[in-house]
């Protein structure tokens, strides 16, 4: 299926990620983690504001109190958008200084999870976190290598989470009253050839949509049988992340990277690092906010 791809806002993120929809002030949230960058794009003017976070931040989701959470090199943290302000909450990591947060996002129960990877080197350097609304923080998962992509399904009874190097989407019982997860197994295994699965959406009908970095396009797969059900091609290969957005919820964002791109490389891809959208032909679901 072809569909049109548009290039939103044109920019060399080295790895553009998290990208994460306000349906309140109609706008995208998305990051650029070793820029250091917070942006905030307006559809309806095509700004992309920035905020520079003064390390490097692997995610952001909203809040019910206002503001945004992120997660950091250094932790978990509060930023208000208005003043600037950082304020570091928890650091679970802060003995393993090579390593960094990376991706996450809110369950339906508003804990924040969001998951760690090594700078350099990864196989199971890193760990999945959940920090609860009174800031308390729990080790969720080890043995980790690149913690990225997780989404709950809508009858708030599953847990979809990526480690990119598992090559696999994994599926969990997940409980929201507790925030408690049972039950691992794998729910789609990604062929090598495919590449690396990265982040992740869930559409209305609970199918997954996978960023795959390397392979230049976003995947749509079942988790309940494992089928590959459609694919998006866009024009840089490092893809990292998507999030279903617009008035309609039915346009789907996708952030990118340029990171460890040479000339040749940037010359064949001059829009690695750009963020796109596609109408995909399917509507997402609303992102859930922190409840701190």
């Amino acid at each position: 299926m072809s569909r049109k791809v548009h290039v939103l806002v044109d920019i060399r993120a080295l790895v553009g990620e998290g990208a994460l929809w306000d349906e309140q002030a109609q706008v995208l949230y998305w990051v650029d983690i070793l820029s250091s960058a917070l942006y905030v794009y307006n559809p309806a003017t095509g700004e992309n504001r920035s905020y520079d976070i003064g390390q490097h931040v692997g995610t952001v989701v909203l809040r019910d109190s206002g503001g945004v959470m992120l997660a950091l090199a250094n932790g978990f943290a509060e930023y208000d958008l208005a003043s600037g302000k950082l304020t570091i909450l928890s650091d679970p990591e802060s003995h393993l200084p090579g390593n960094r947060f990376n991706d996450g996002k809110c369950d339906p129960g508003g804990r924040f999870w969001a998951g760690t990877m090594a700078y350099k080197n990864q196989s199971t350097q890193g760990s999945l976190y959940r920090m609860d609304a009174d800031y308390s923080v729990h080790k969720m998962l080890g043995d980790i290598g690149i913690s990225n992509g997780i989404v709950w399904s809508h009858d708030k009874a599953t847990m979809y989470y990526i480690d990119s190097i598992a090559y696999s989407v994994r599926a969990f019982d997940y409980d929201n009253a507790s925030g408690d997860i049972a039950n691992e197994r794998v729910a789609v295994s990604v062929p090598r050839e495919m590449s690396v699965p990265d982040g992740m959406a869930i559409d209305a009908q609970g199918m997954l949509w996978v960023a795959h970095y390397g392979a230049g396009c976003v995947r749509c797969w079942n988790p309940h049988t494992g089928q590959l059900l459609d694919q998006i091609d866009l024009p840089a290969k490092q893809i990292t992340s998507c999030a279903f957005g617009g008035e309609n919820l039915d346009t789907l964002f996708i952030t990118s990277a340029a990171q460890q791109l040479d000339a040749g490389a940037l010359a064949q891809q001059p829009l690695a690092g750009s963020l796109f959208s596609v109408k995909p032909g399917v509507t997402g679901a609303l992102t859930y906010r922190f409840a701190g």
